[in-house]
Formats: C-alpha cells, sequence, structure tokens
C-alpha cells in the first residue's frame, strides 16, 4: 500500500494516477553502461596483465558505481506517486528525502502543463499546481501532463457541479 493510499480520507476515492516518465532513466542508464564497458575493458585488460587483481577489483569497482546512479534512479522512479482523488491532488516524490504536496480540489485557481518540443513527442512535461494565496507546487517529467491536467480539471468540474446542485 502507498502513500496515496495510506494518506486517503473519509469518502475520498482515487480517480487517476500518475507516474513519472521512463525518459528520467535516460542519463542513468547511459551512465551505468559507460561504466559497464570501462569495467569489462579493465577486467579483460587485467587477463593478460601481471597486476591481474588490481585491474580486476578496478573492473569490478567500475561497474558497481556504475549501477549505483542506475538502482537510484529506478528506485525513486517507483517511489514516486502522483493522484487525482475526487477531493485532492496528490504528489509525493523521494524515498529517503520525501517531498509531498496534497492540494484540496477547491484550493486550485489553475492547472499548467509545460511542455518542451522533447515533452511533446516522448508524451512528459511538468504539472504546475496554482493555489488560493499564490502558492504554486511545480512537478516535472510527468508521464502524459495533459491527460493528468485533465483529469485534475474533470474532478474539480464535478466538485463545482455538486456544490451548484445543492443550492
Amino acid at each position: 500500500m502507498g502513500y496515496v493510499d495510506q494518506n486517503l480520507i473519509t469518502d475520498e476515492v482515487v480517480t487517476y494516477r500518475g507516474h513519472l516518465h521512463w525518459t528520467g532513466l535516460l542519463g542513468p542508464v547511459a551512465l551505468a553502461v559507460a561504466f559497464l564497458v570501462f569495467g569489462f575493458v579493465a577486467i579483460r585488460y587485467g587477463y593478460d596483465s601481471d597486476n591481474r587483481n588490481v585491474f580486476m577489483g578496478i573492473g569490478f569497482g567500475l561497474i558497481v558505481i556504475g549501477a549505483v546512479p542506475l538502482i537510484k534512479a529506478f528506485v525513486e522512479r517507483r517511489a514516486a506517486e502522483f493522484a487525482v482523488t475526487n477531493k485532492r491532488v496528490i504528489f509525493k516524490t523521494g524515498v529517503v528525502h520525501r517531498r509531498t504536496a496534497e492540494m484540496f480540489l477547491s484550493k486550485i485557481e489553475s492547472v499548467g502543463a509545460d511542455q518542451t518540443i522533447l515533452g511533446r513527442l516522448f508524451g512528459y512535461g511538468s504539472i504546475v499546481l496554482r493555489g488560493t494565496g499564490g502558492s504554486s507546487e511545480p512537478f516535472e517529467k510527468i508521464d502524459h501532463p495533459l491527460e493528468f491536467r485533465r483529469q485534475i480539471q474533470e474532478q474539480i468540474a464535478k466538485l463545482q457541479d455538486q456544490r451548484a446542485s445543492r443550492t
């Protein structure tokens, strides 16, 4: 059970879940591949060397060093949670250093979705929630940000329709 599910309030239901986009893994994957290649080169060179143990240690060390950012990126991607409920928008990122933002739908003034050209091509971007009082909550590398924004706006419209039908 994740952060979102553990922190639902009375009569709150998750209507949409968002995710971090896979492009956030590109840098760590490239770094891991580079370290992997240099590690295997060092190991291979060590077979024909008098300092075999030194080169083997360097090679395995490079492989481990390259794996660390990749593992970190996978864990952070898996730990990130973004949800729209019938009452709030909830964002949570991070494992060790956790960052959360929860904003009631009634307190949201506007929802922005920013996308670069690459973001539009690959389907990622930033979501910026602007709340009453001028508070702003930006979240980057969100998968399908326009759909996320649409889901928020849809829940806001439903909330406003419920309020209008009560009066």
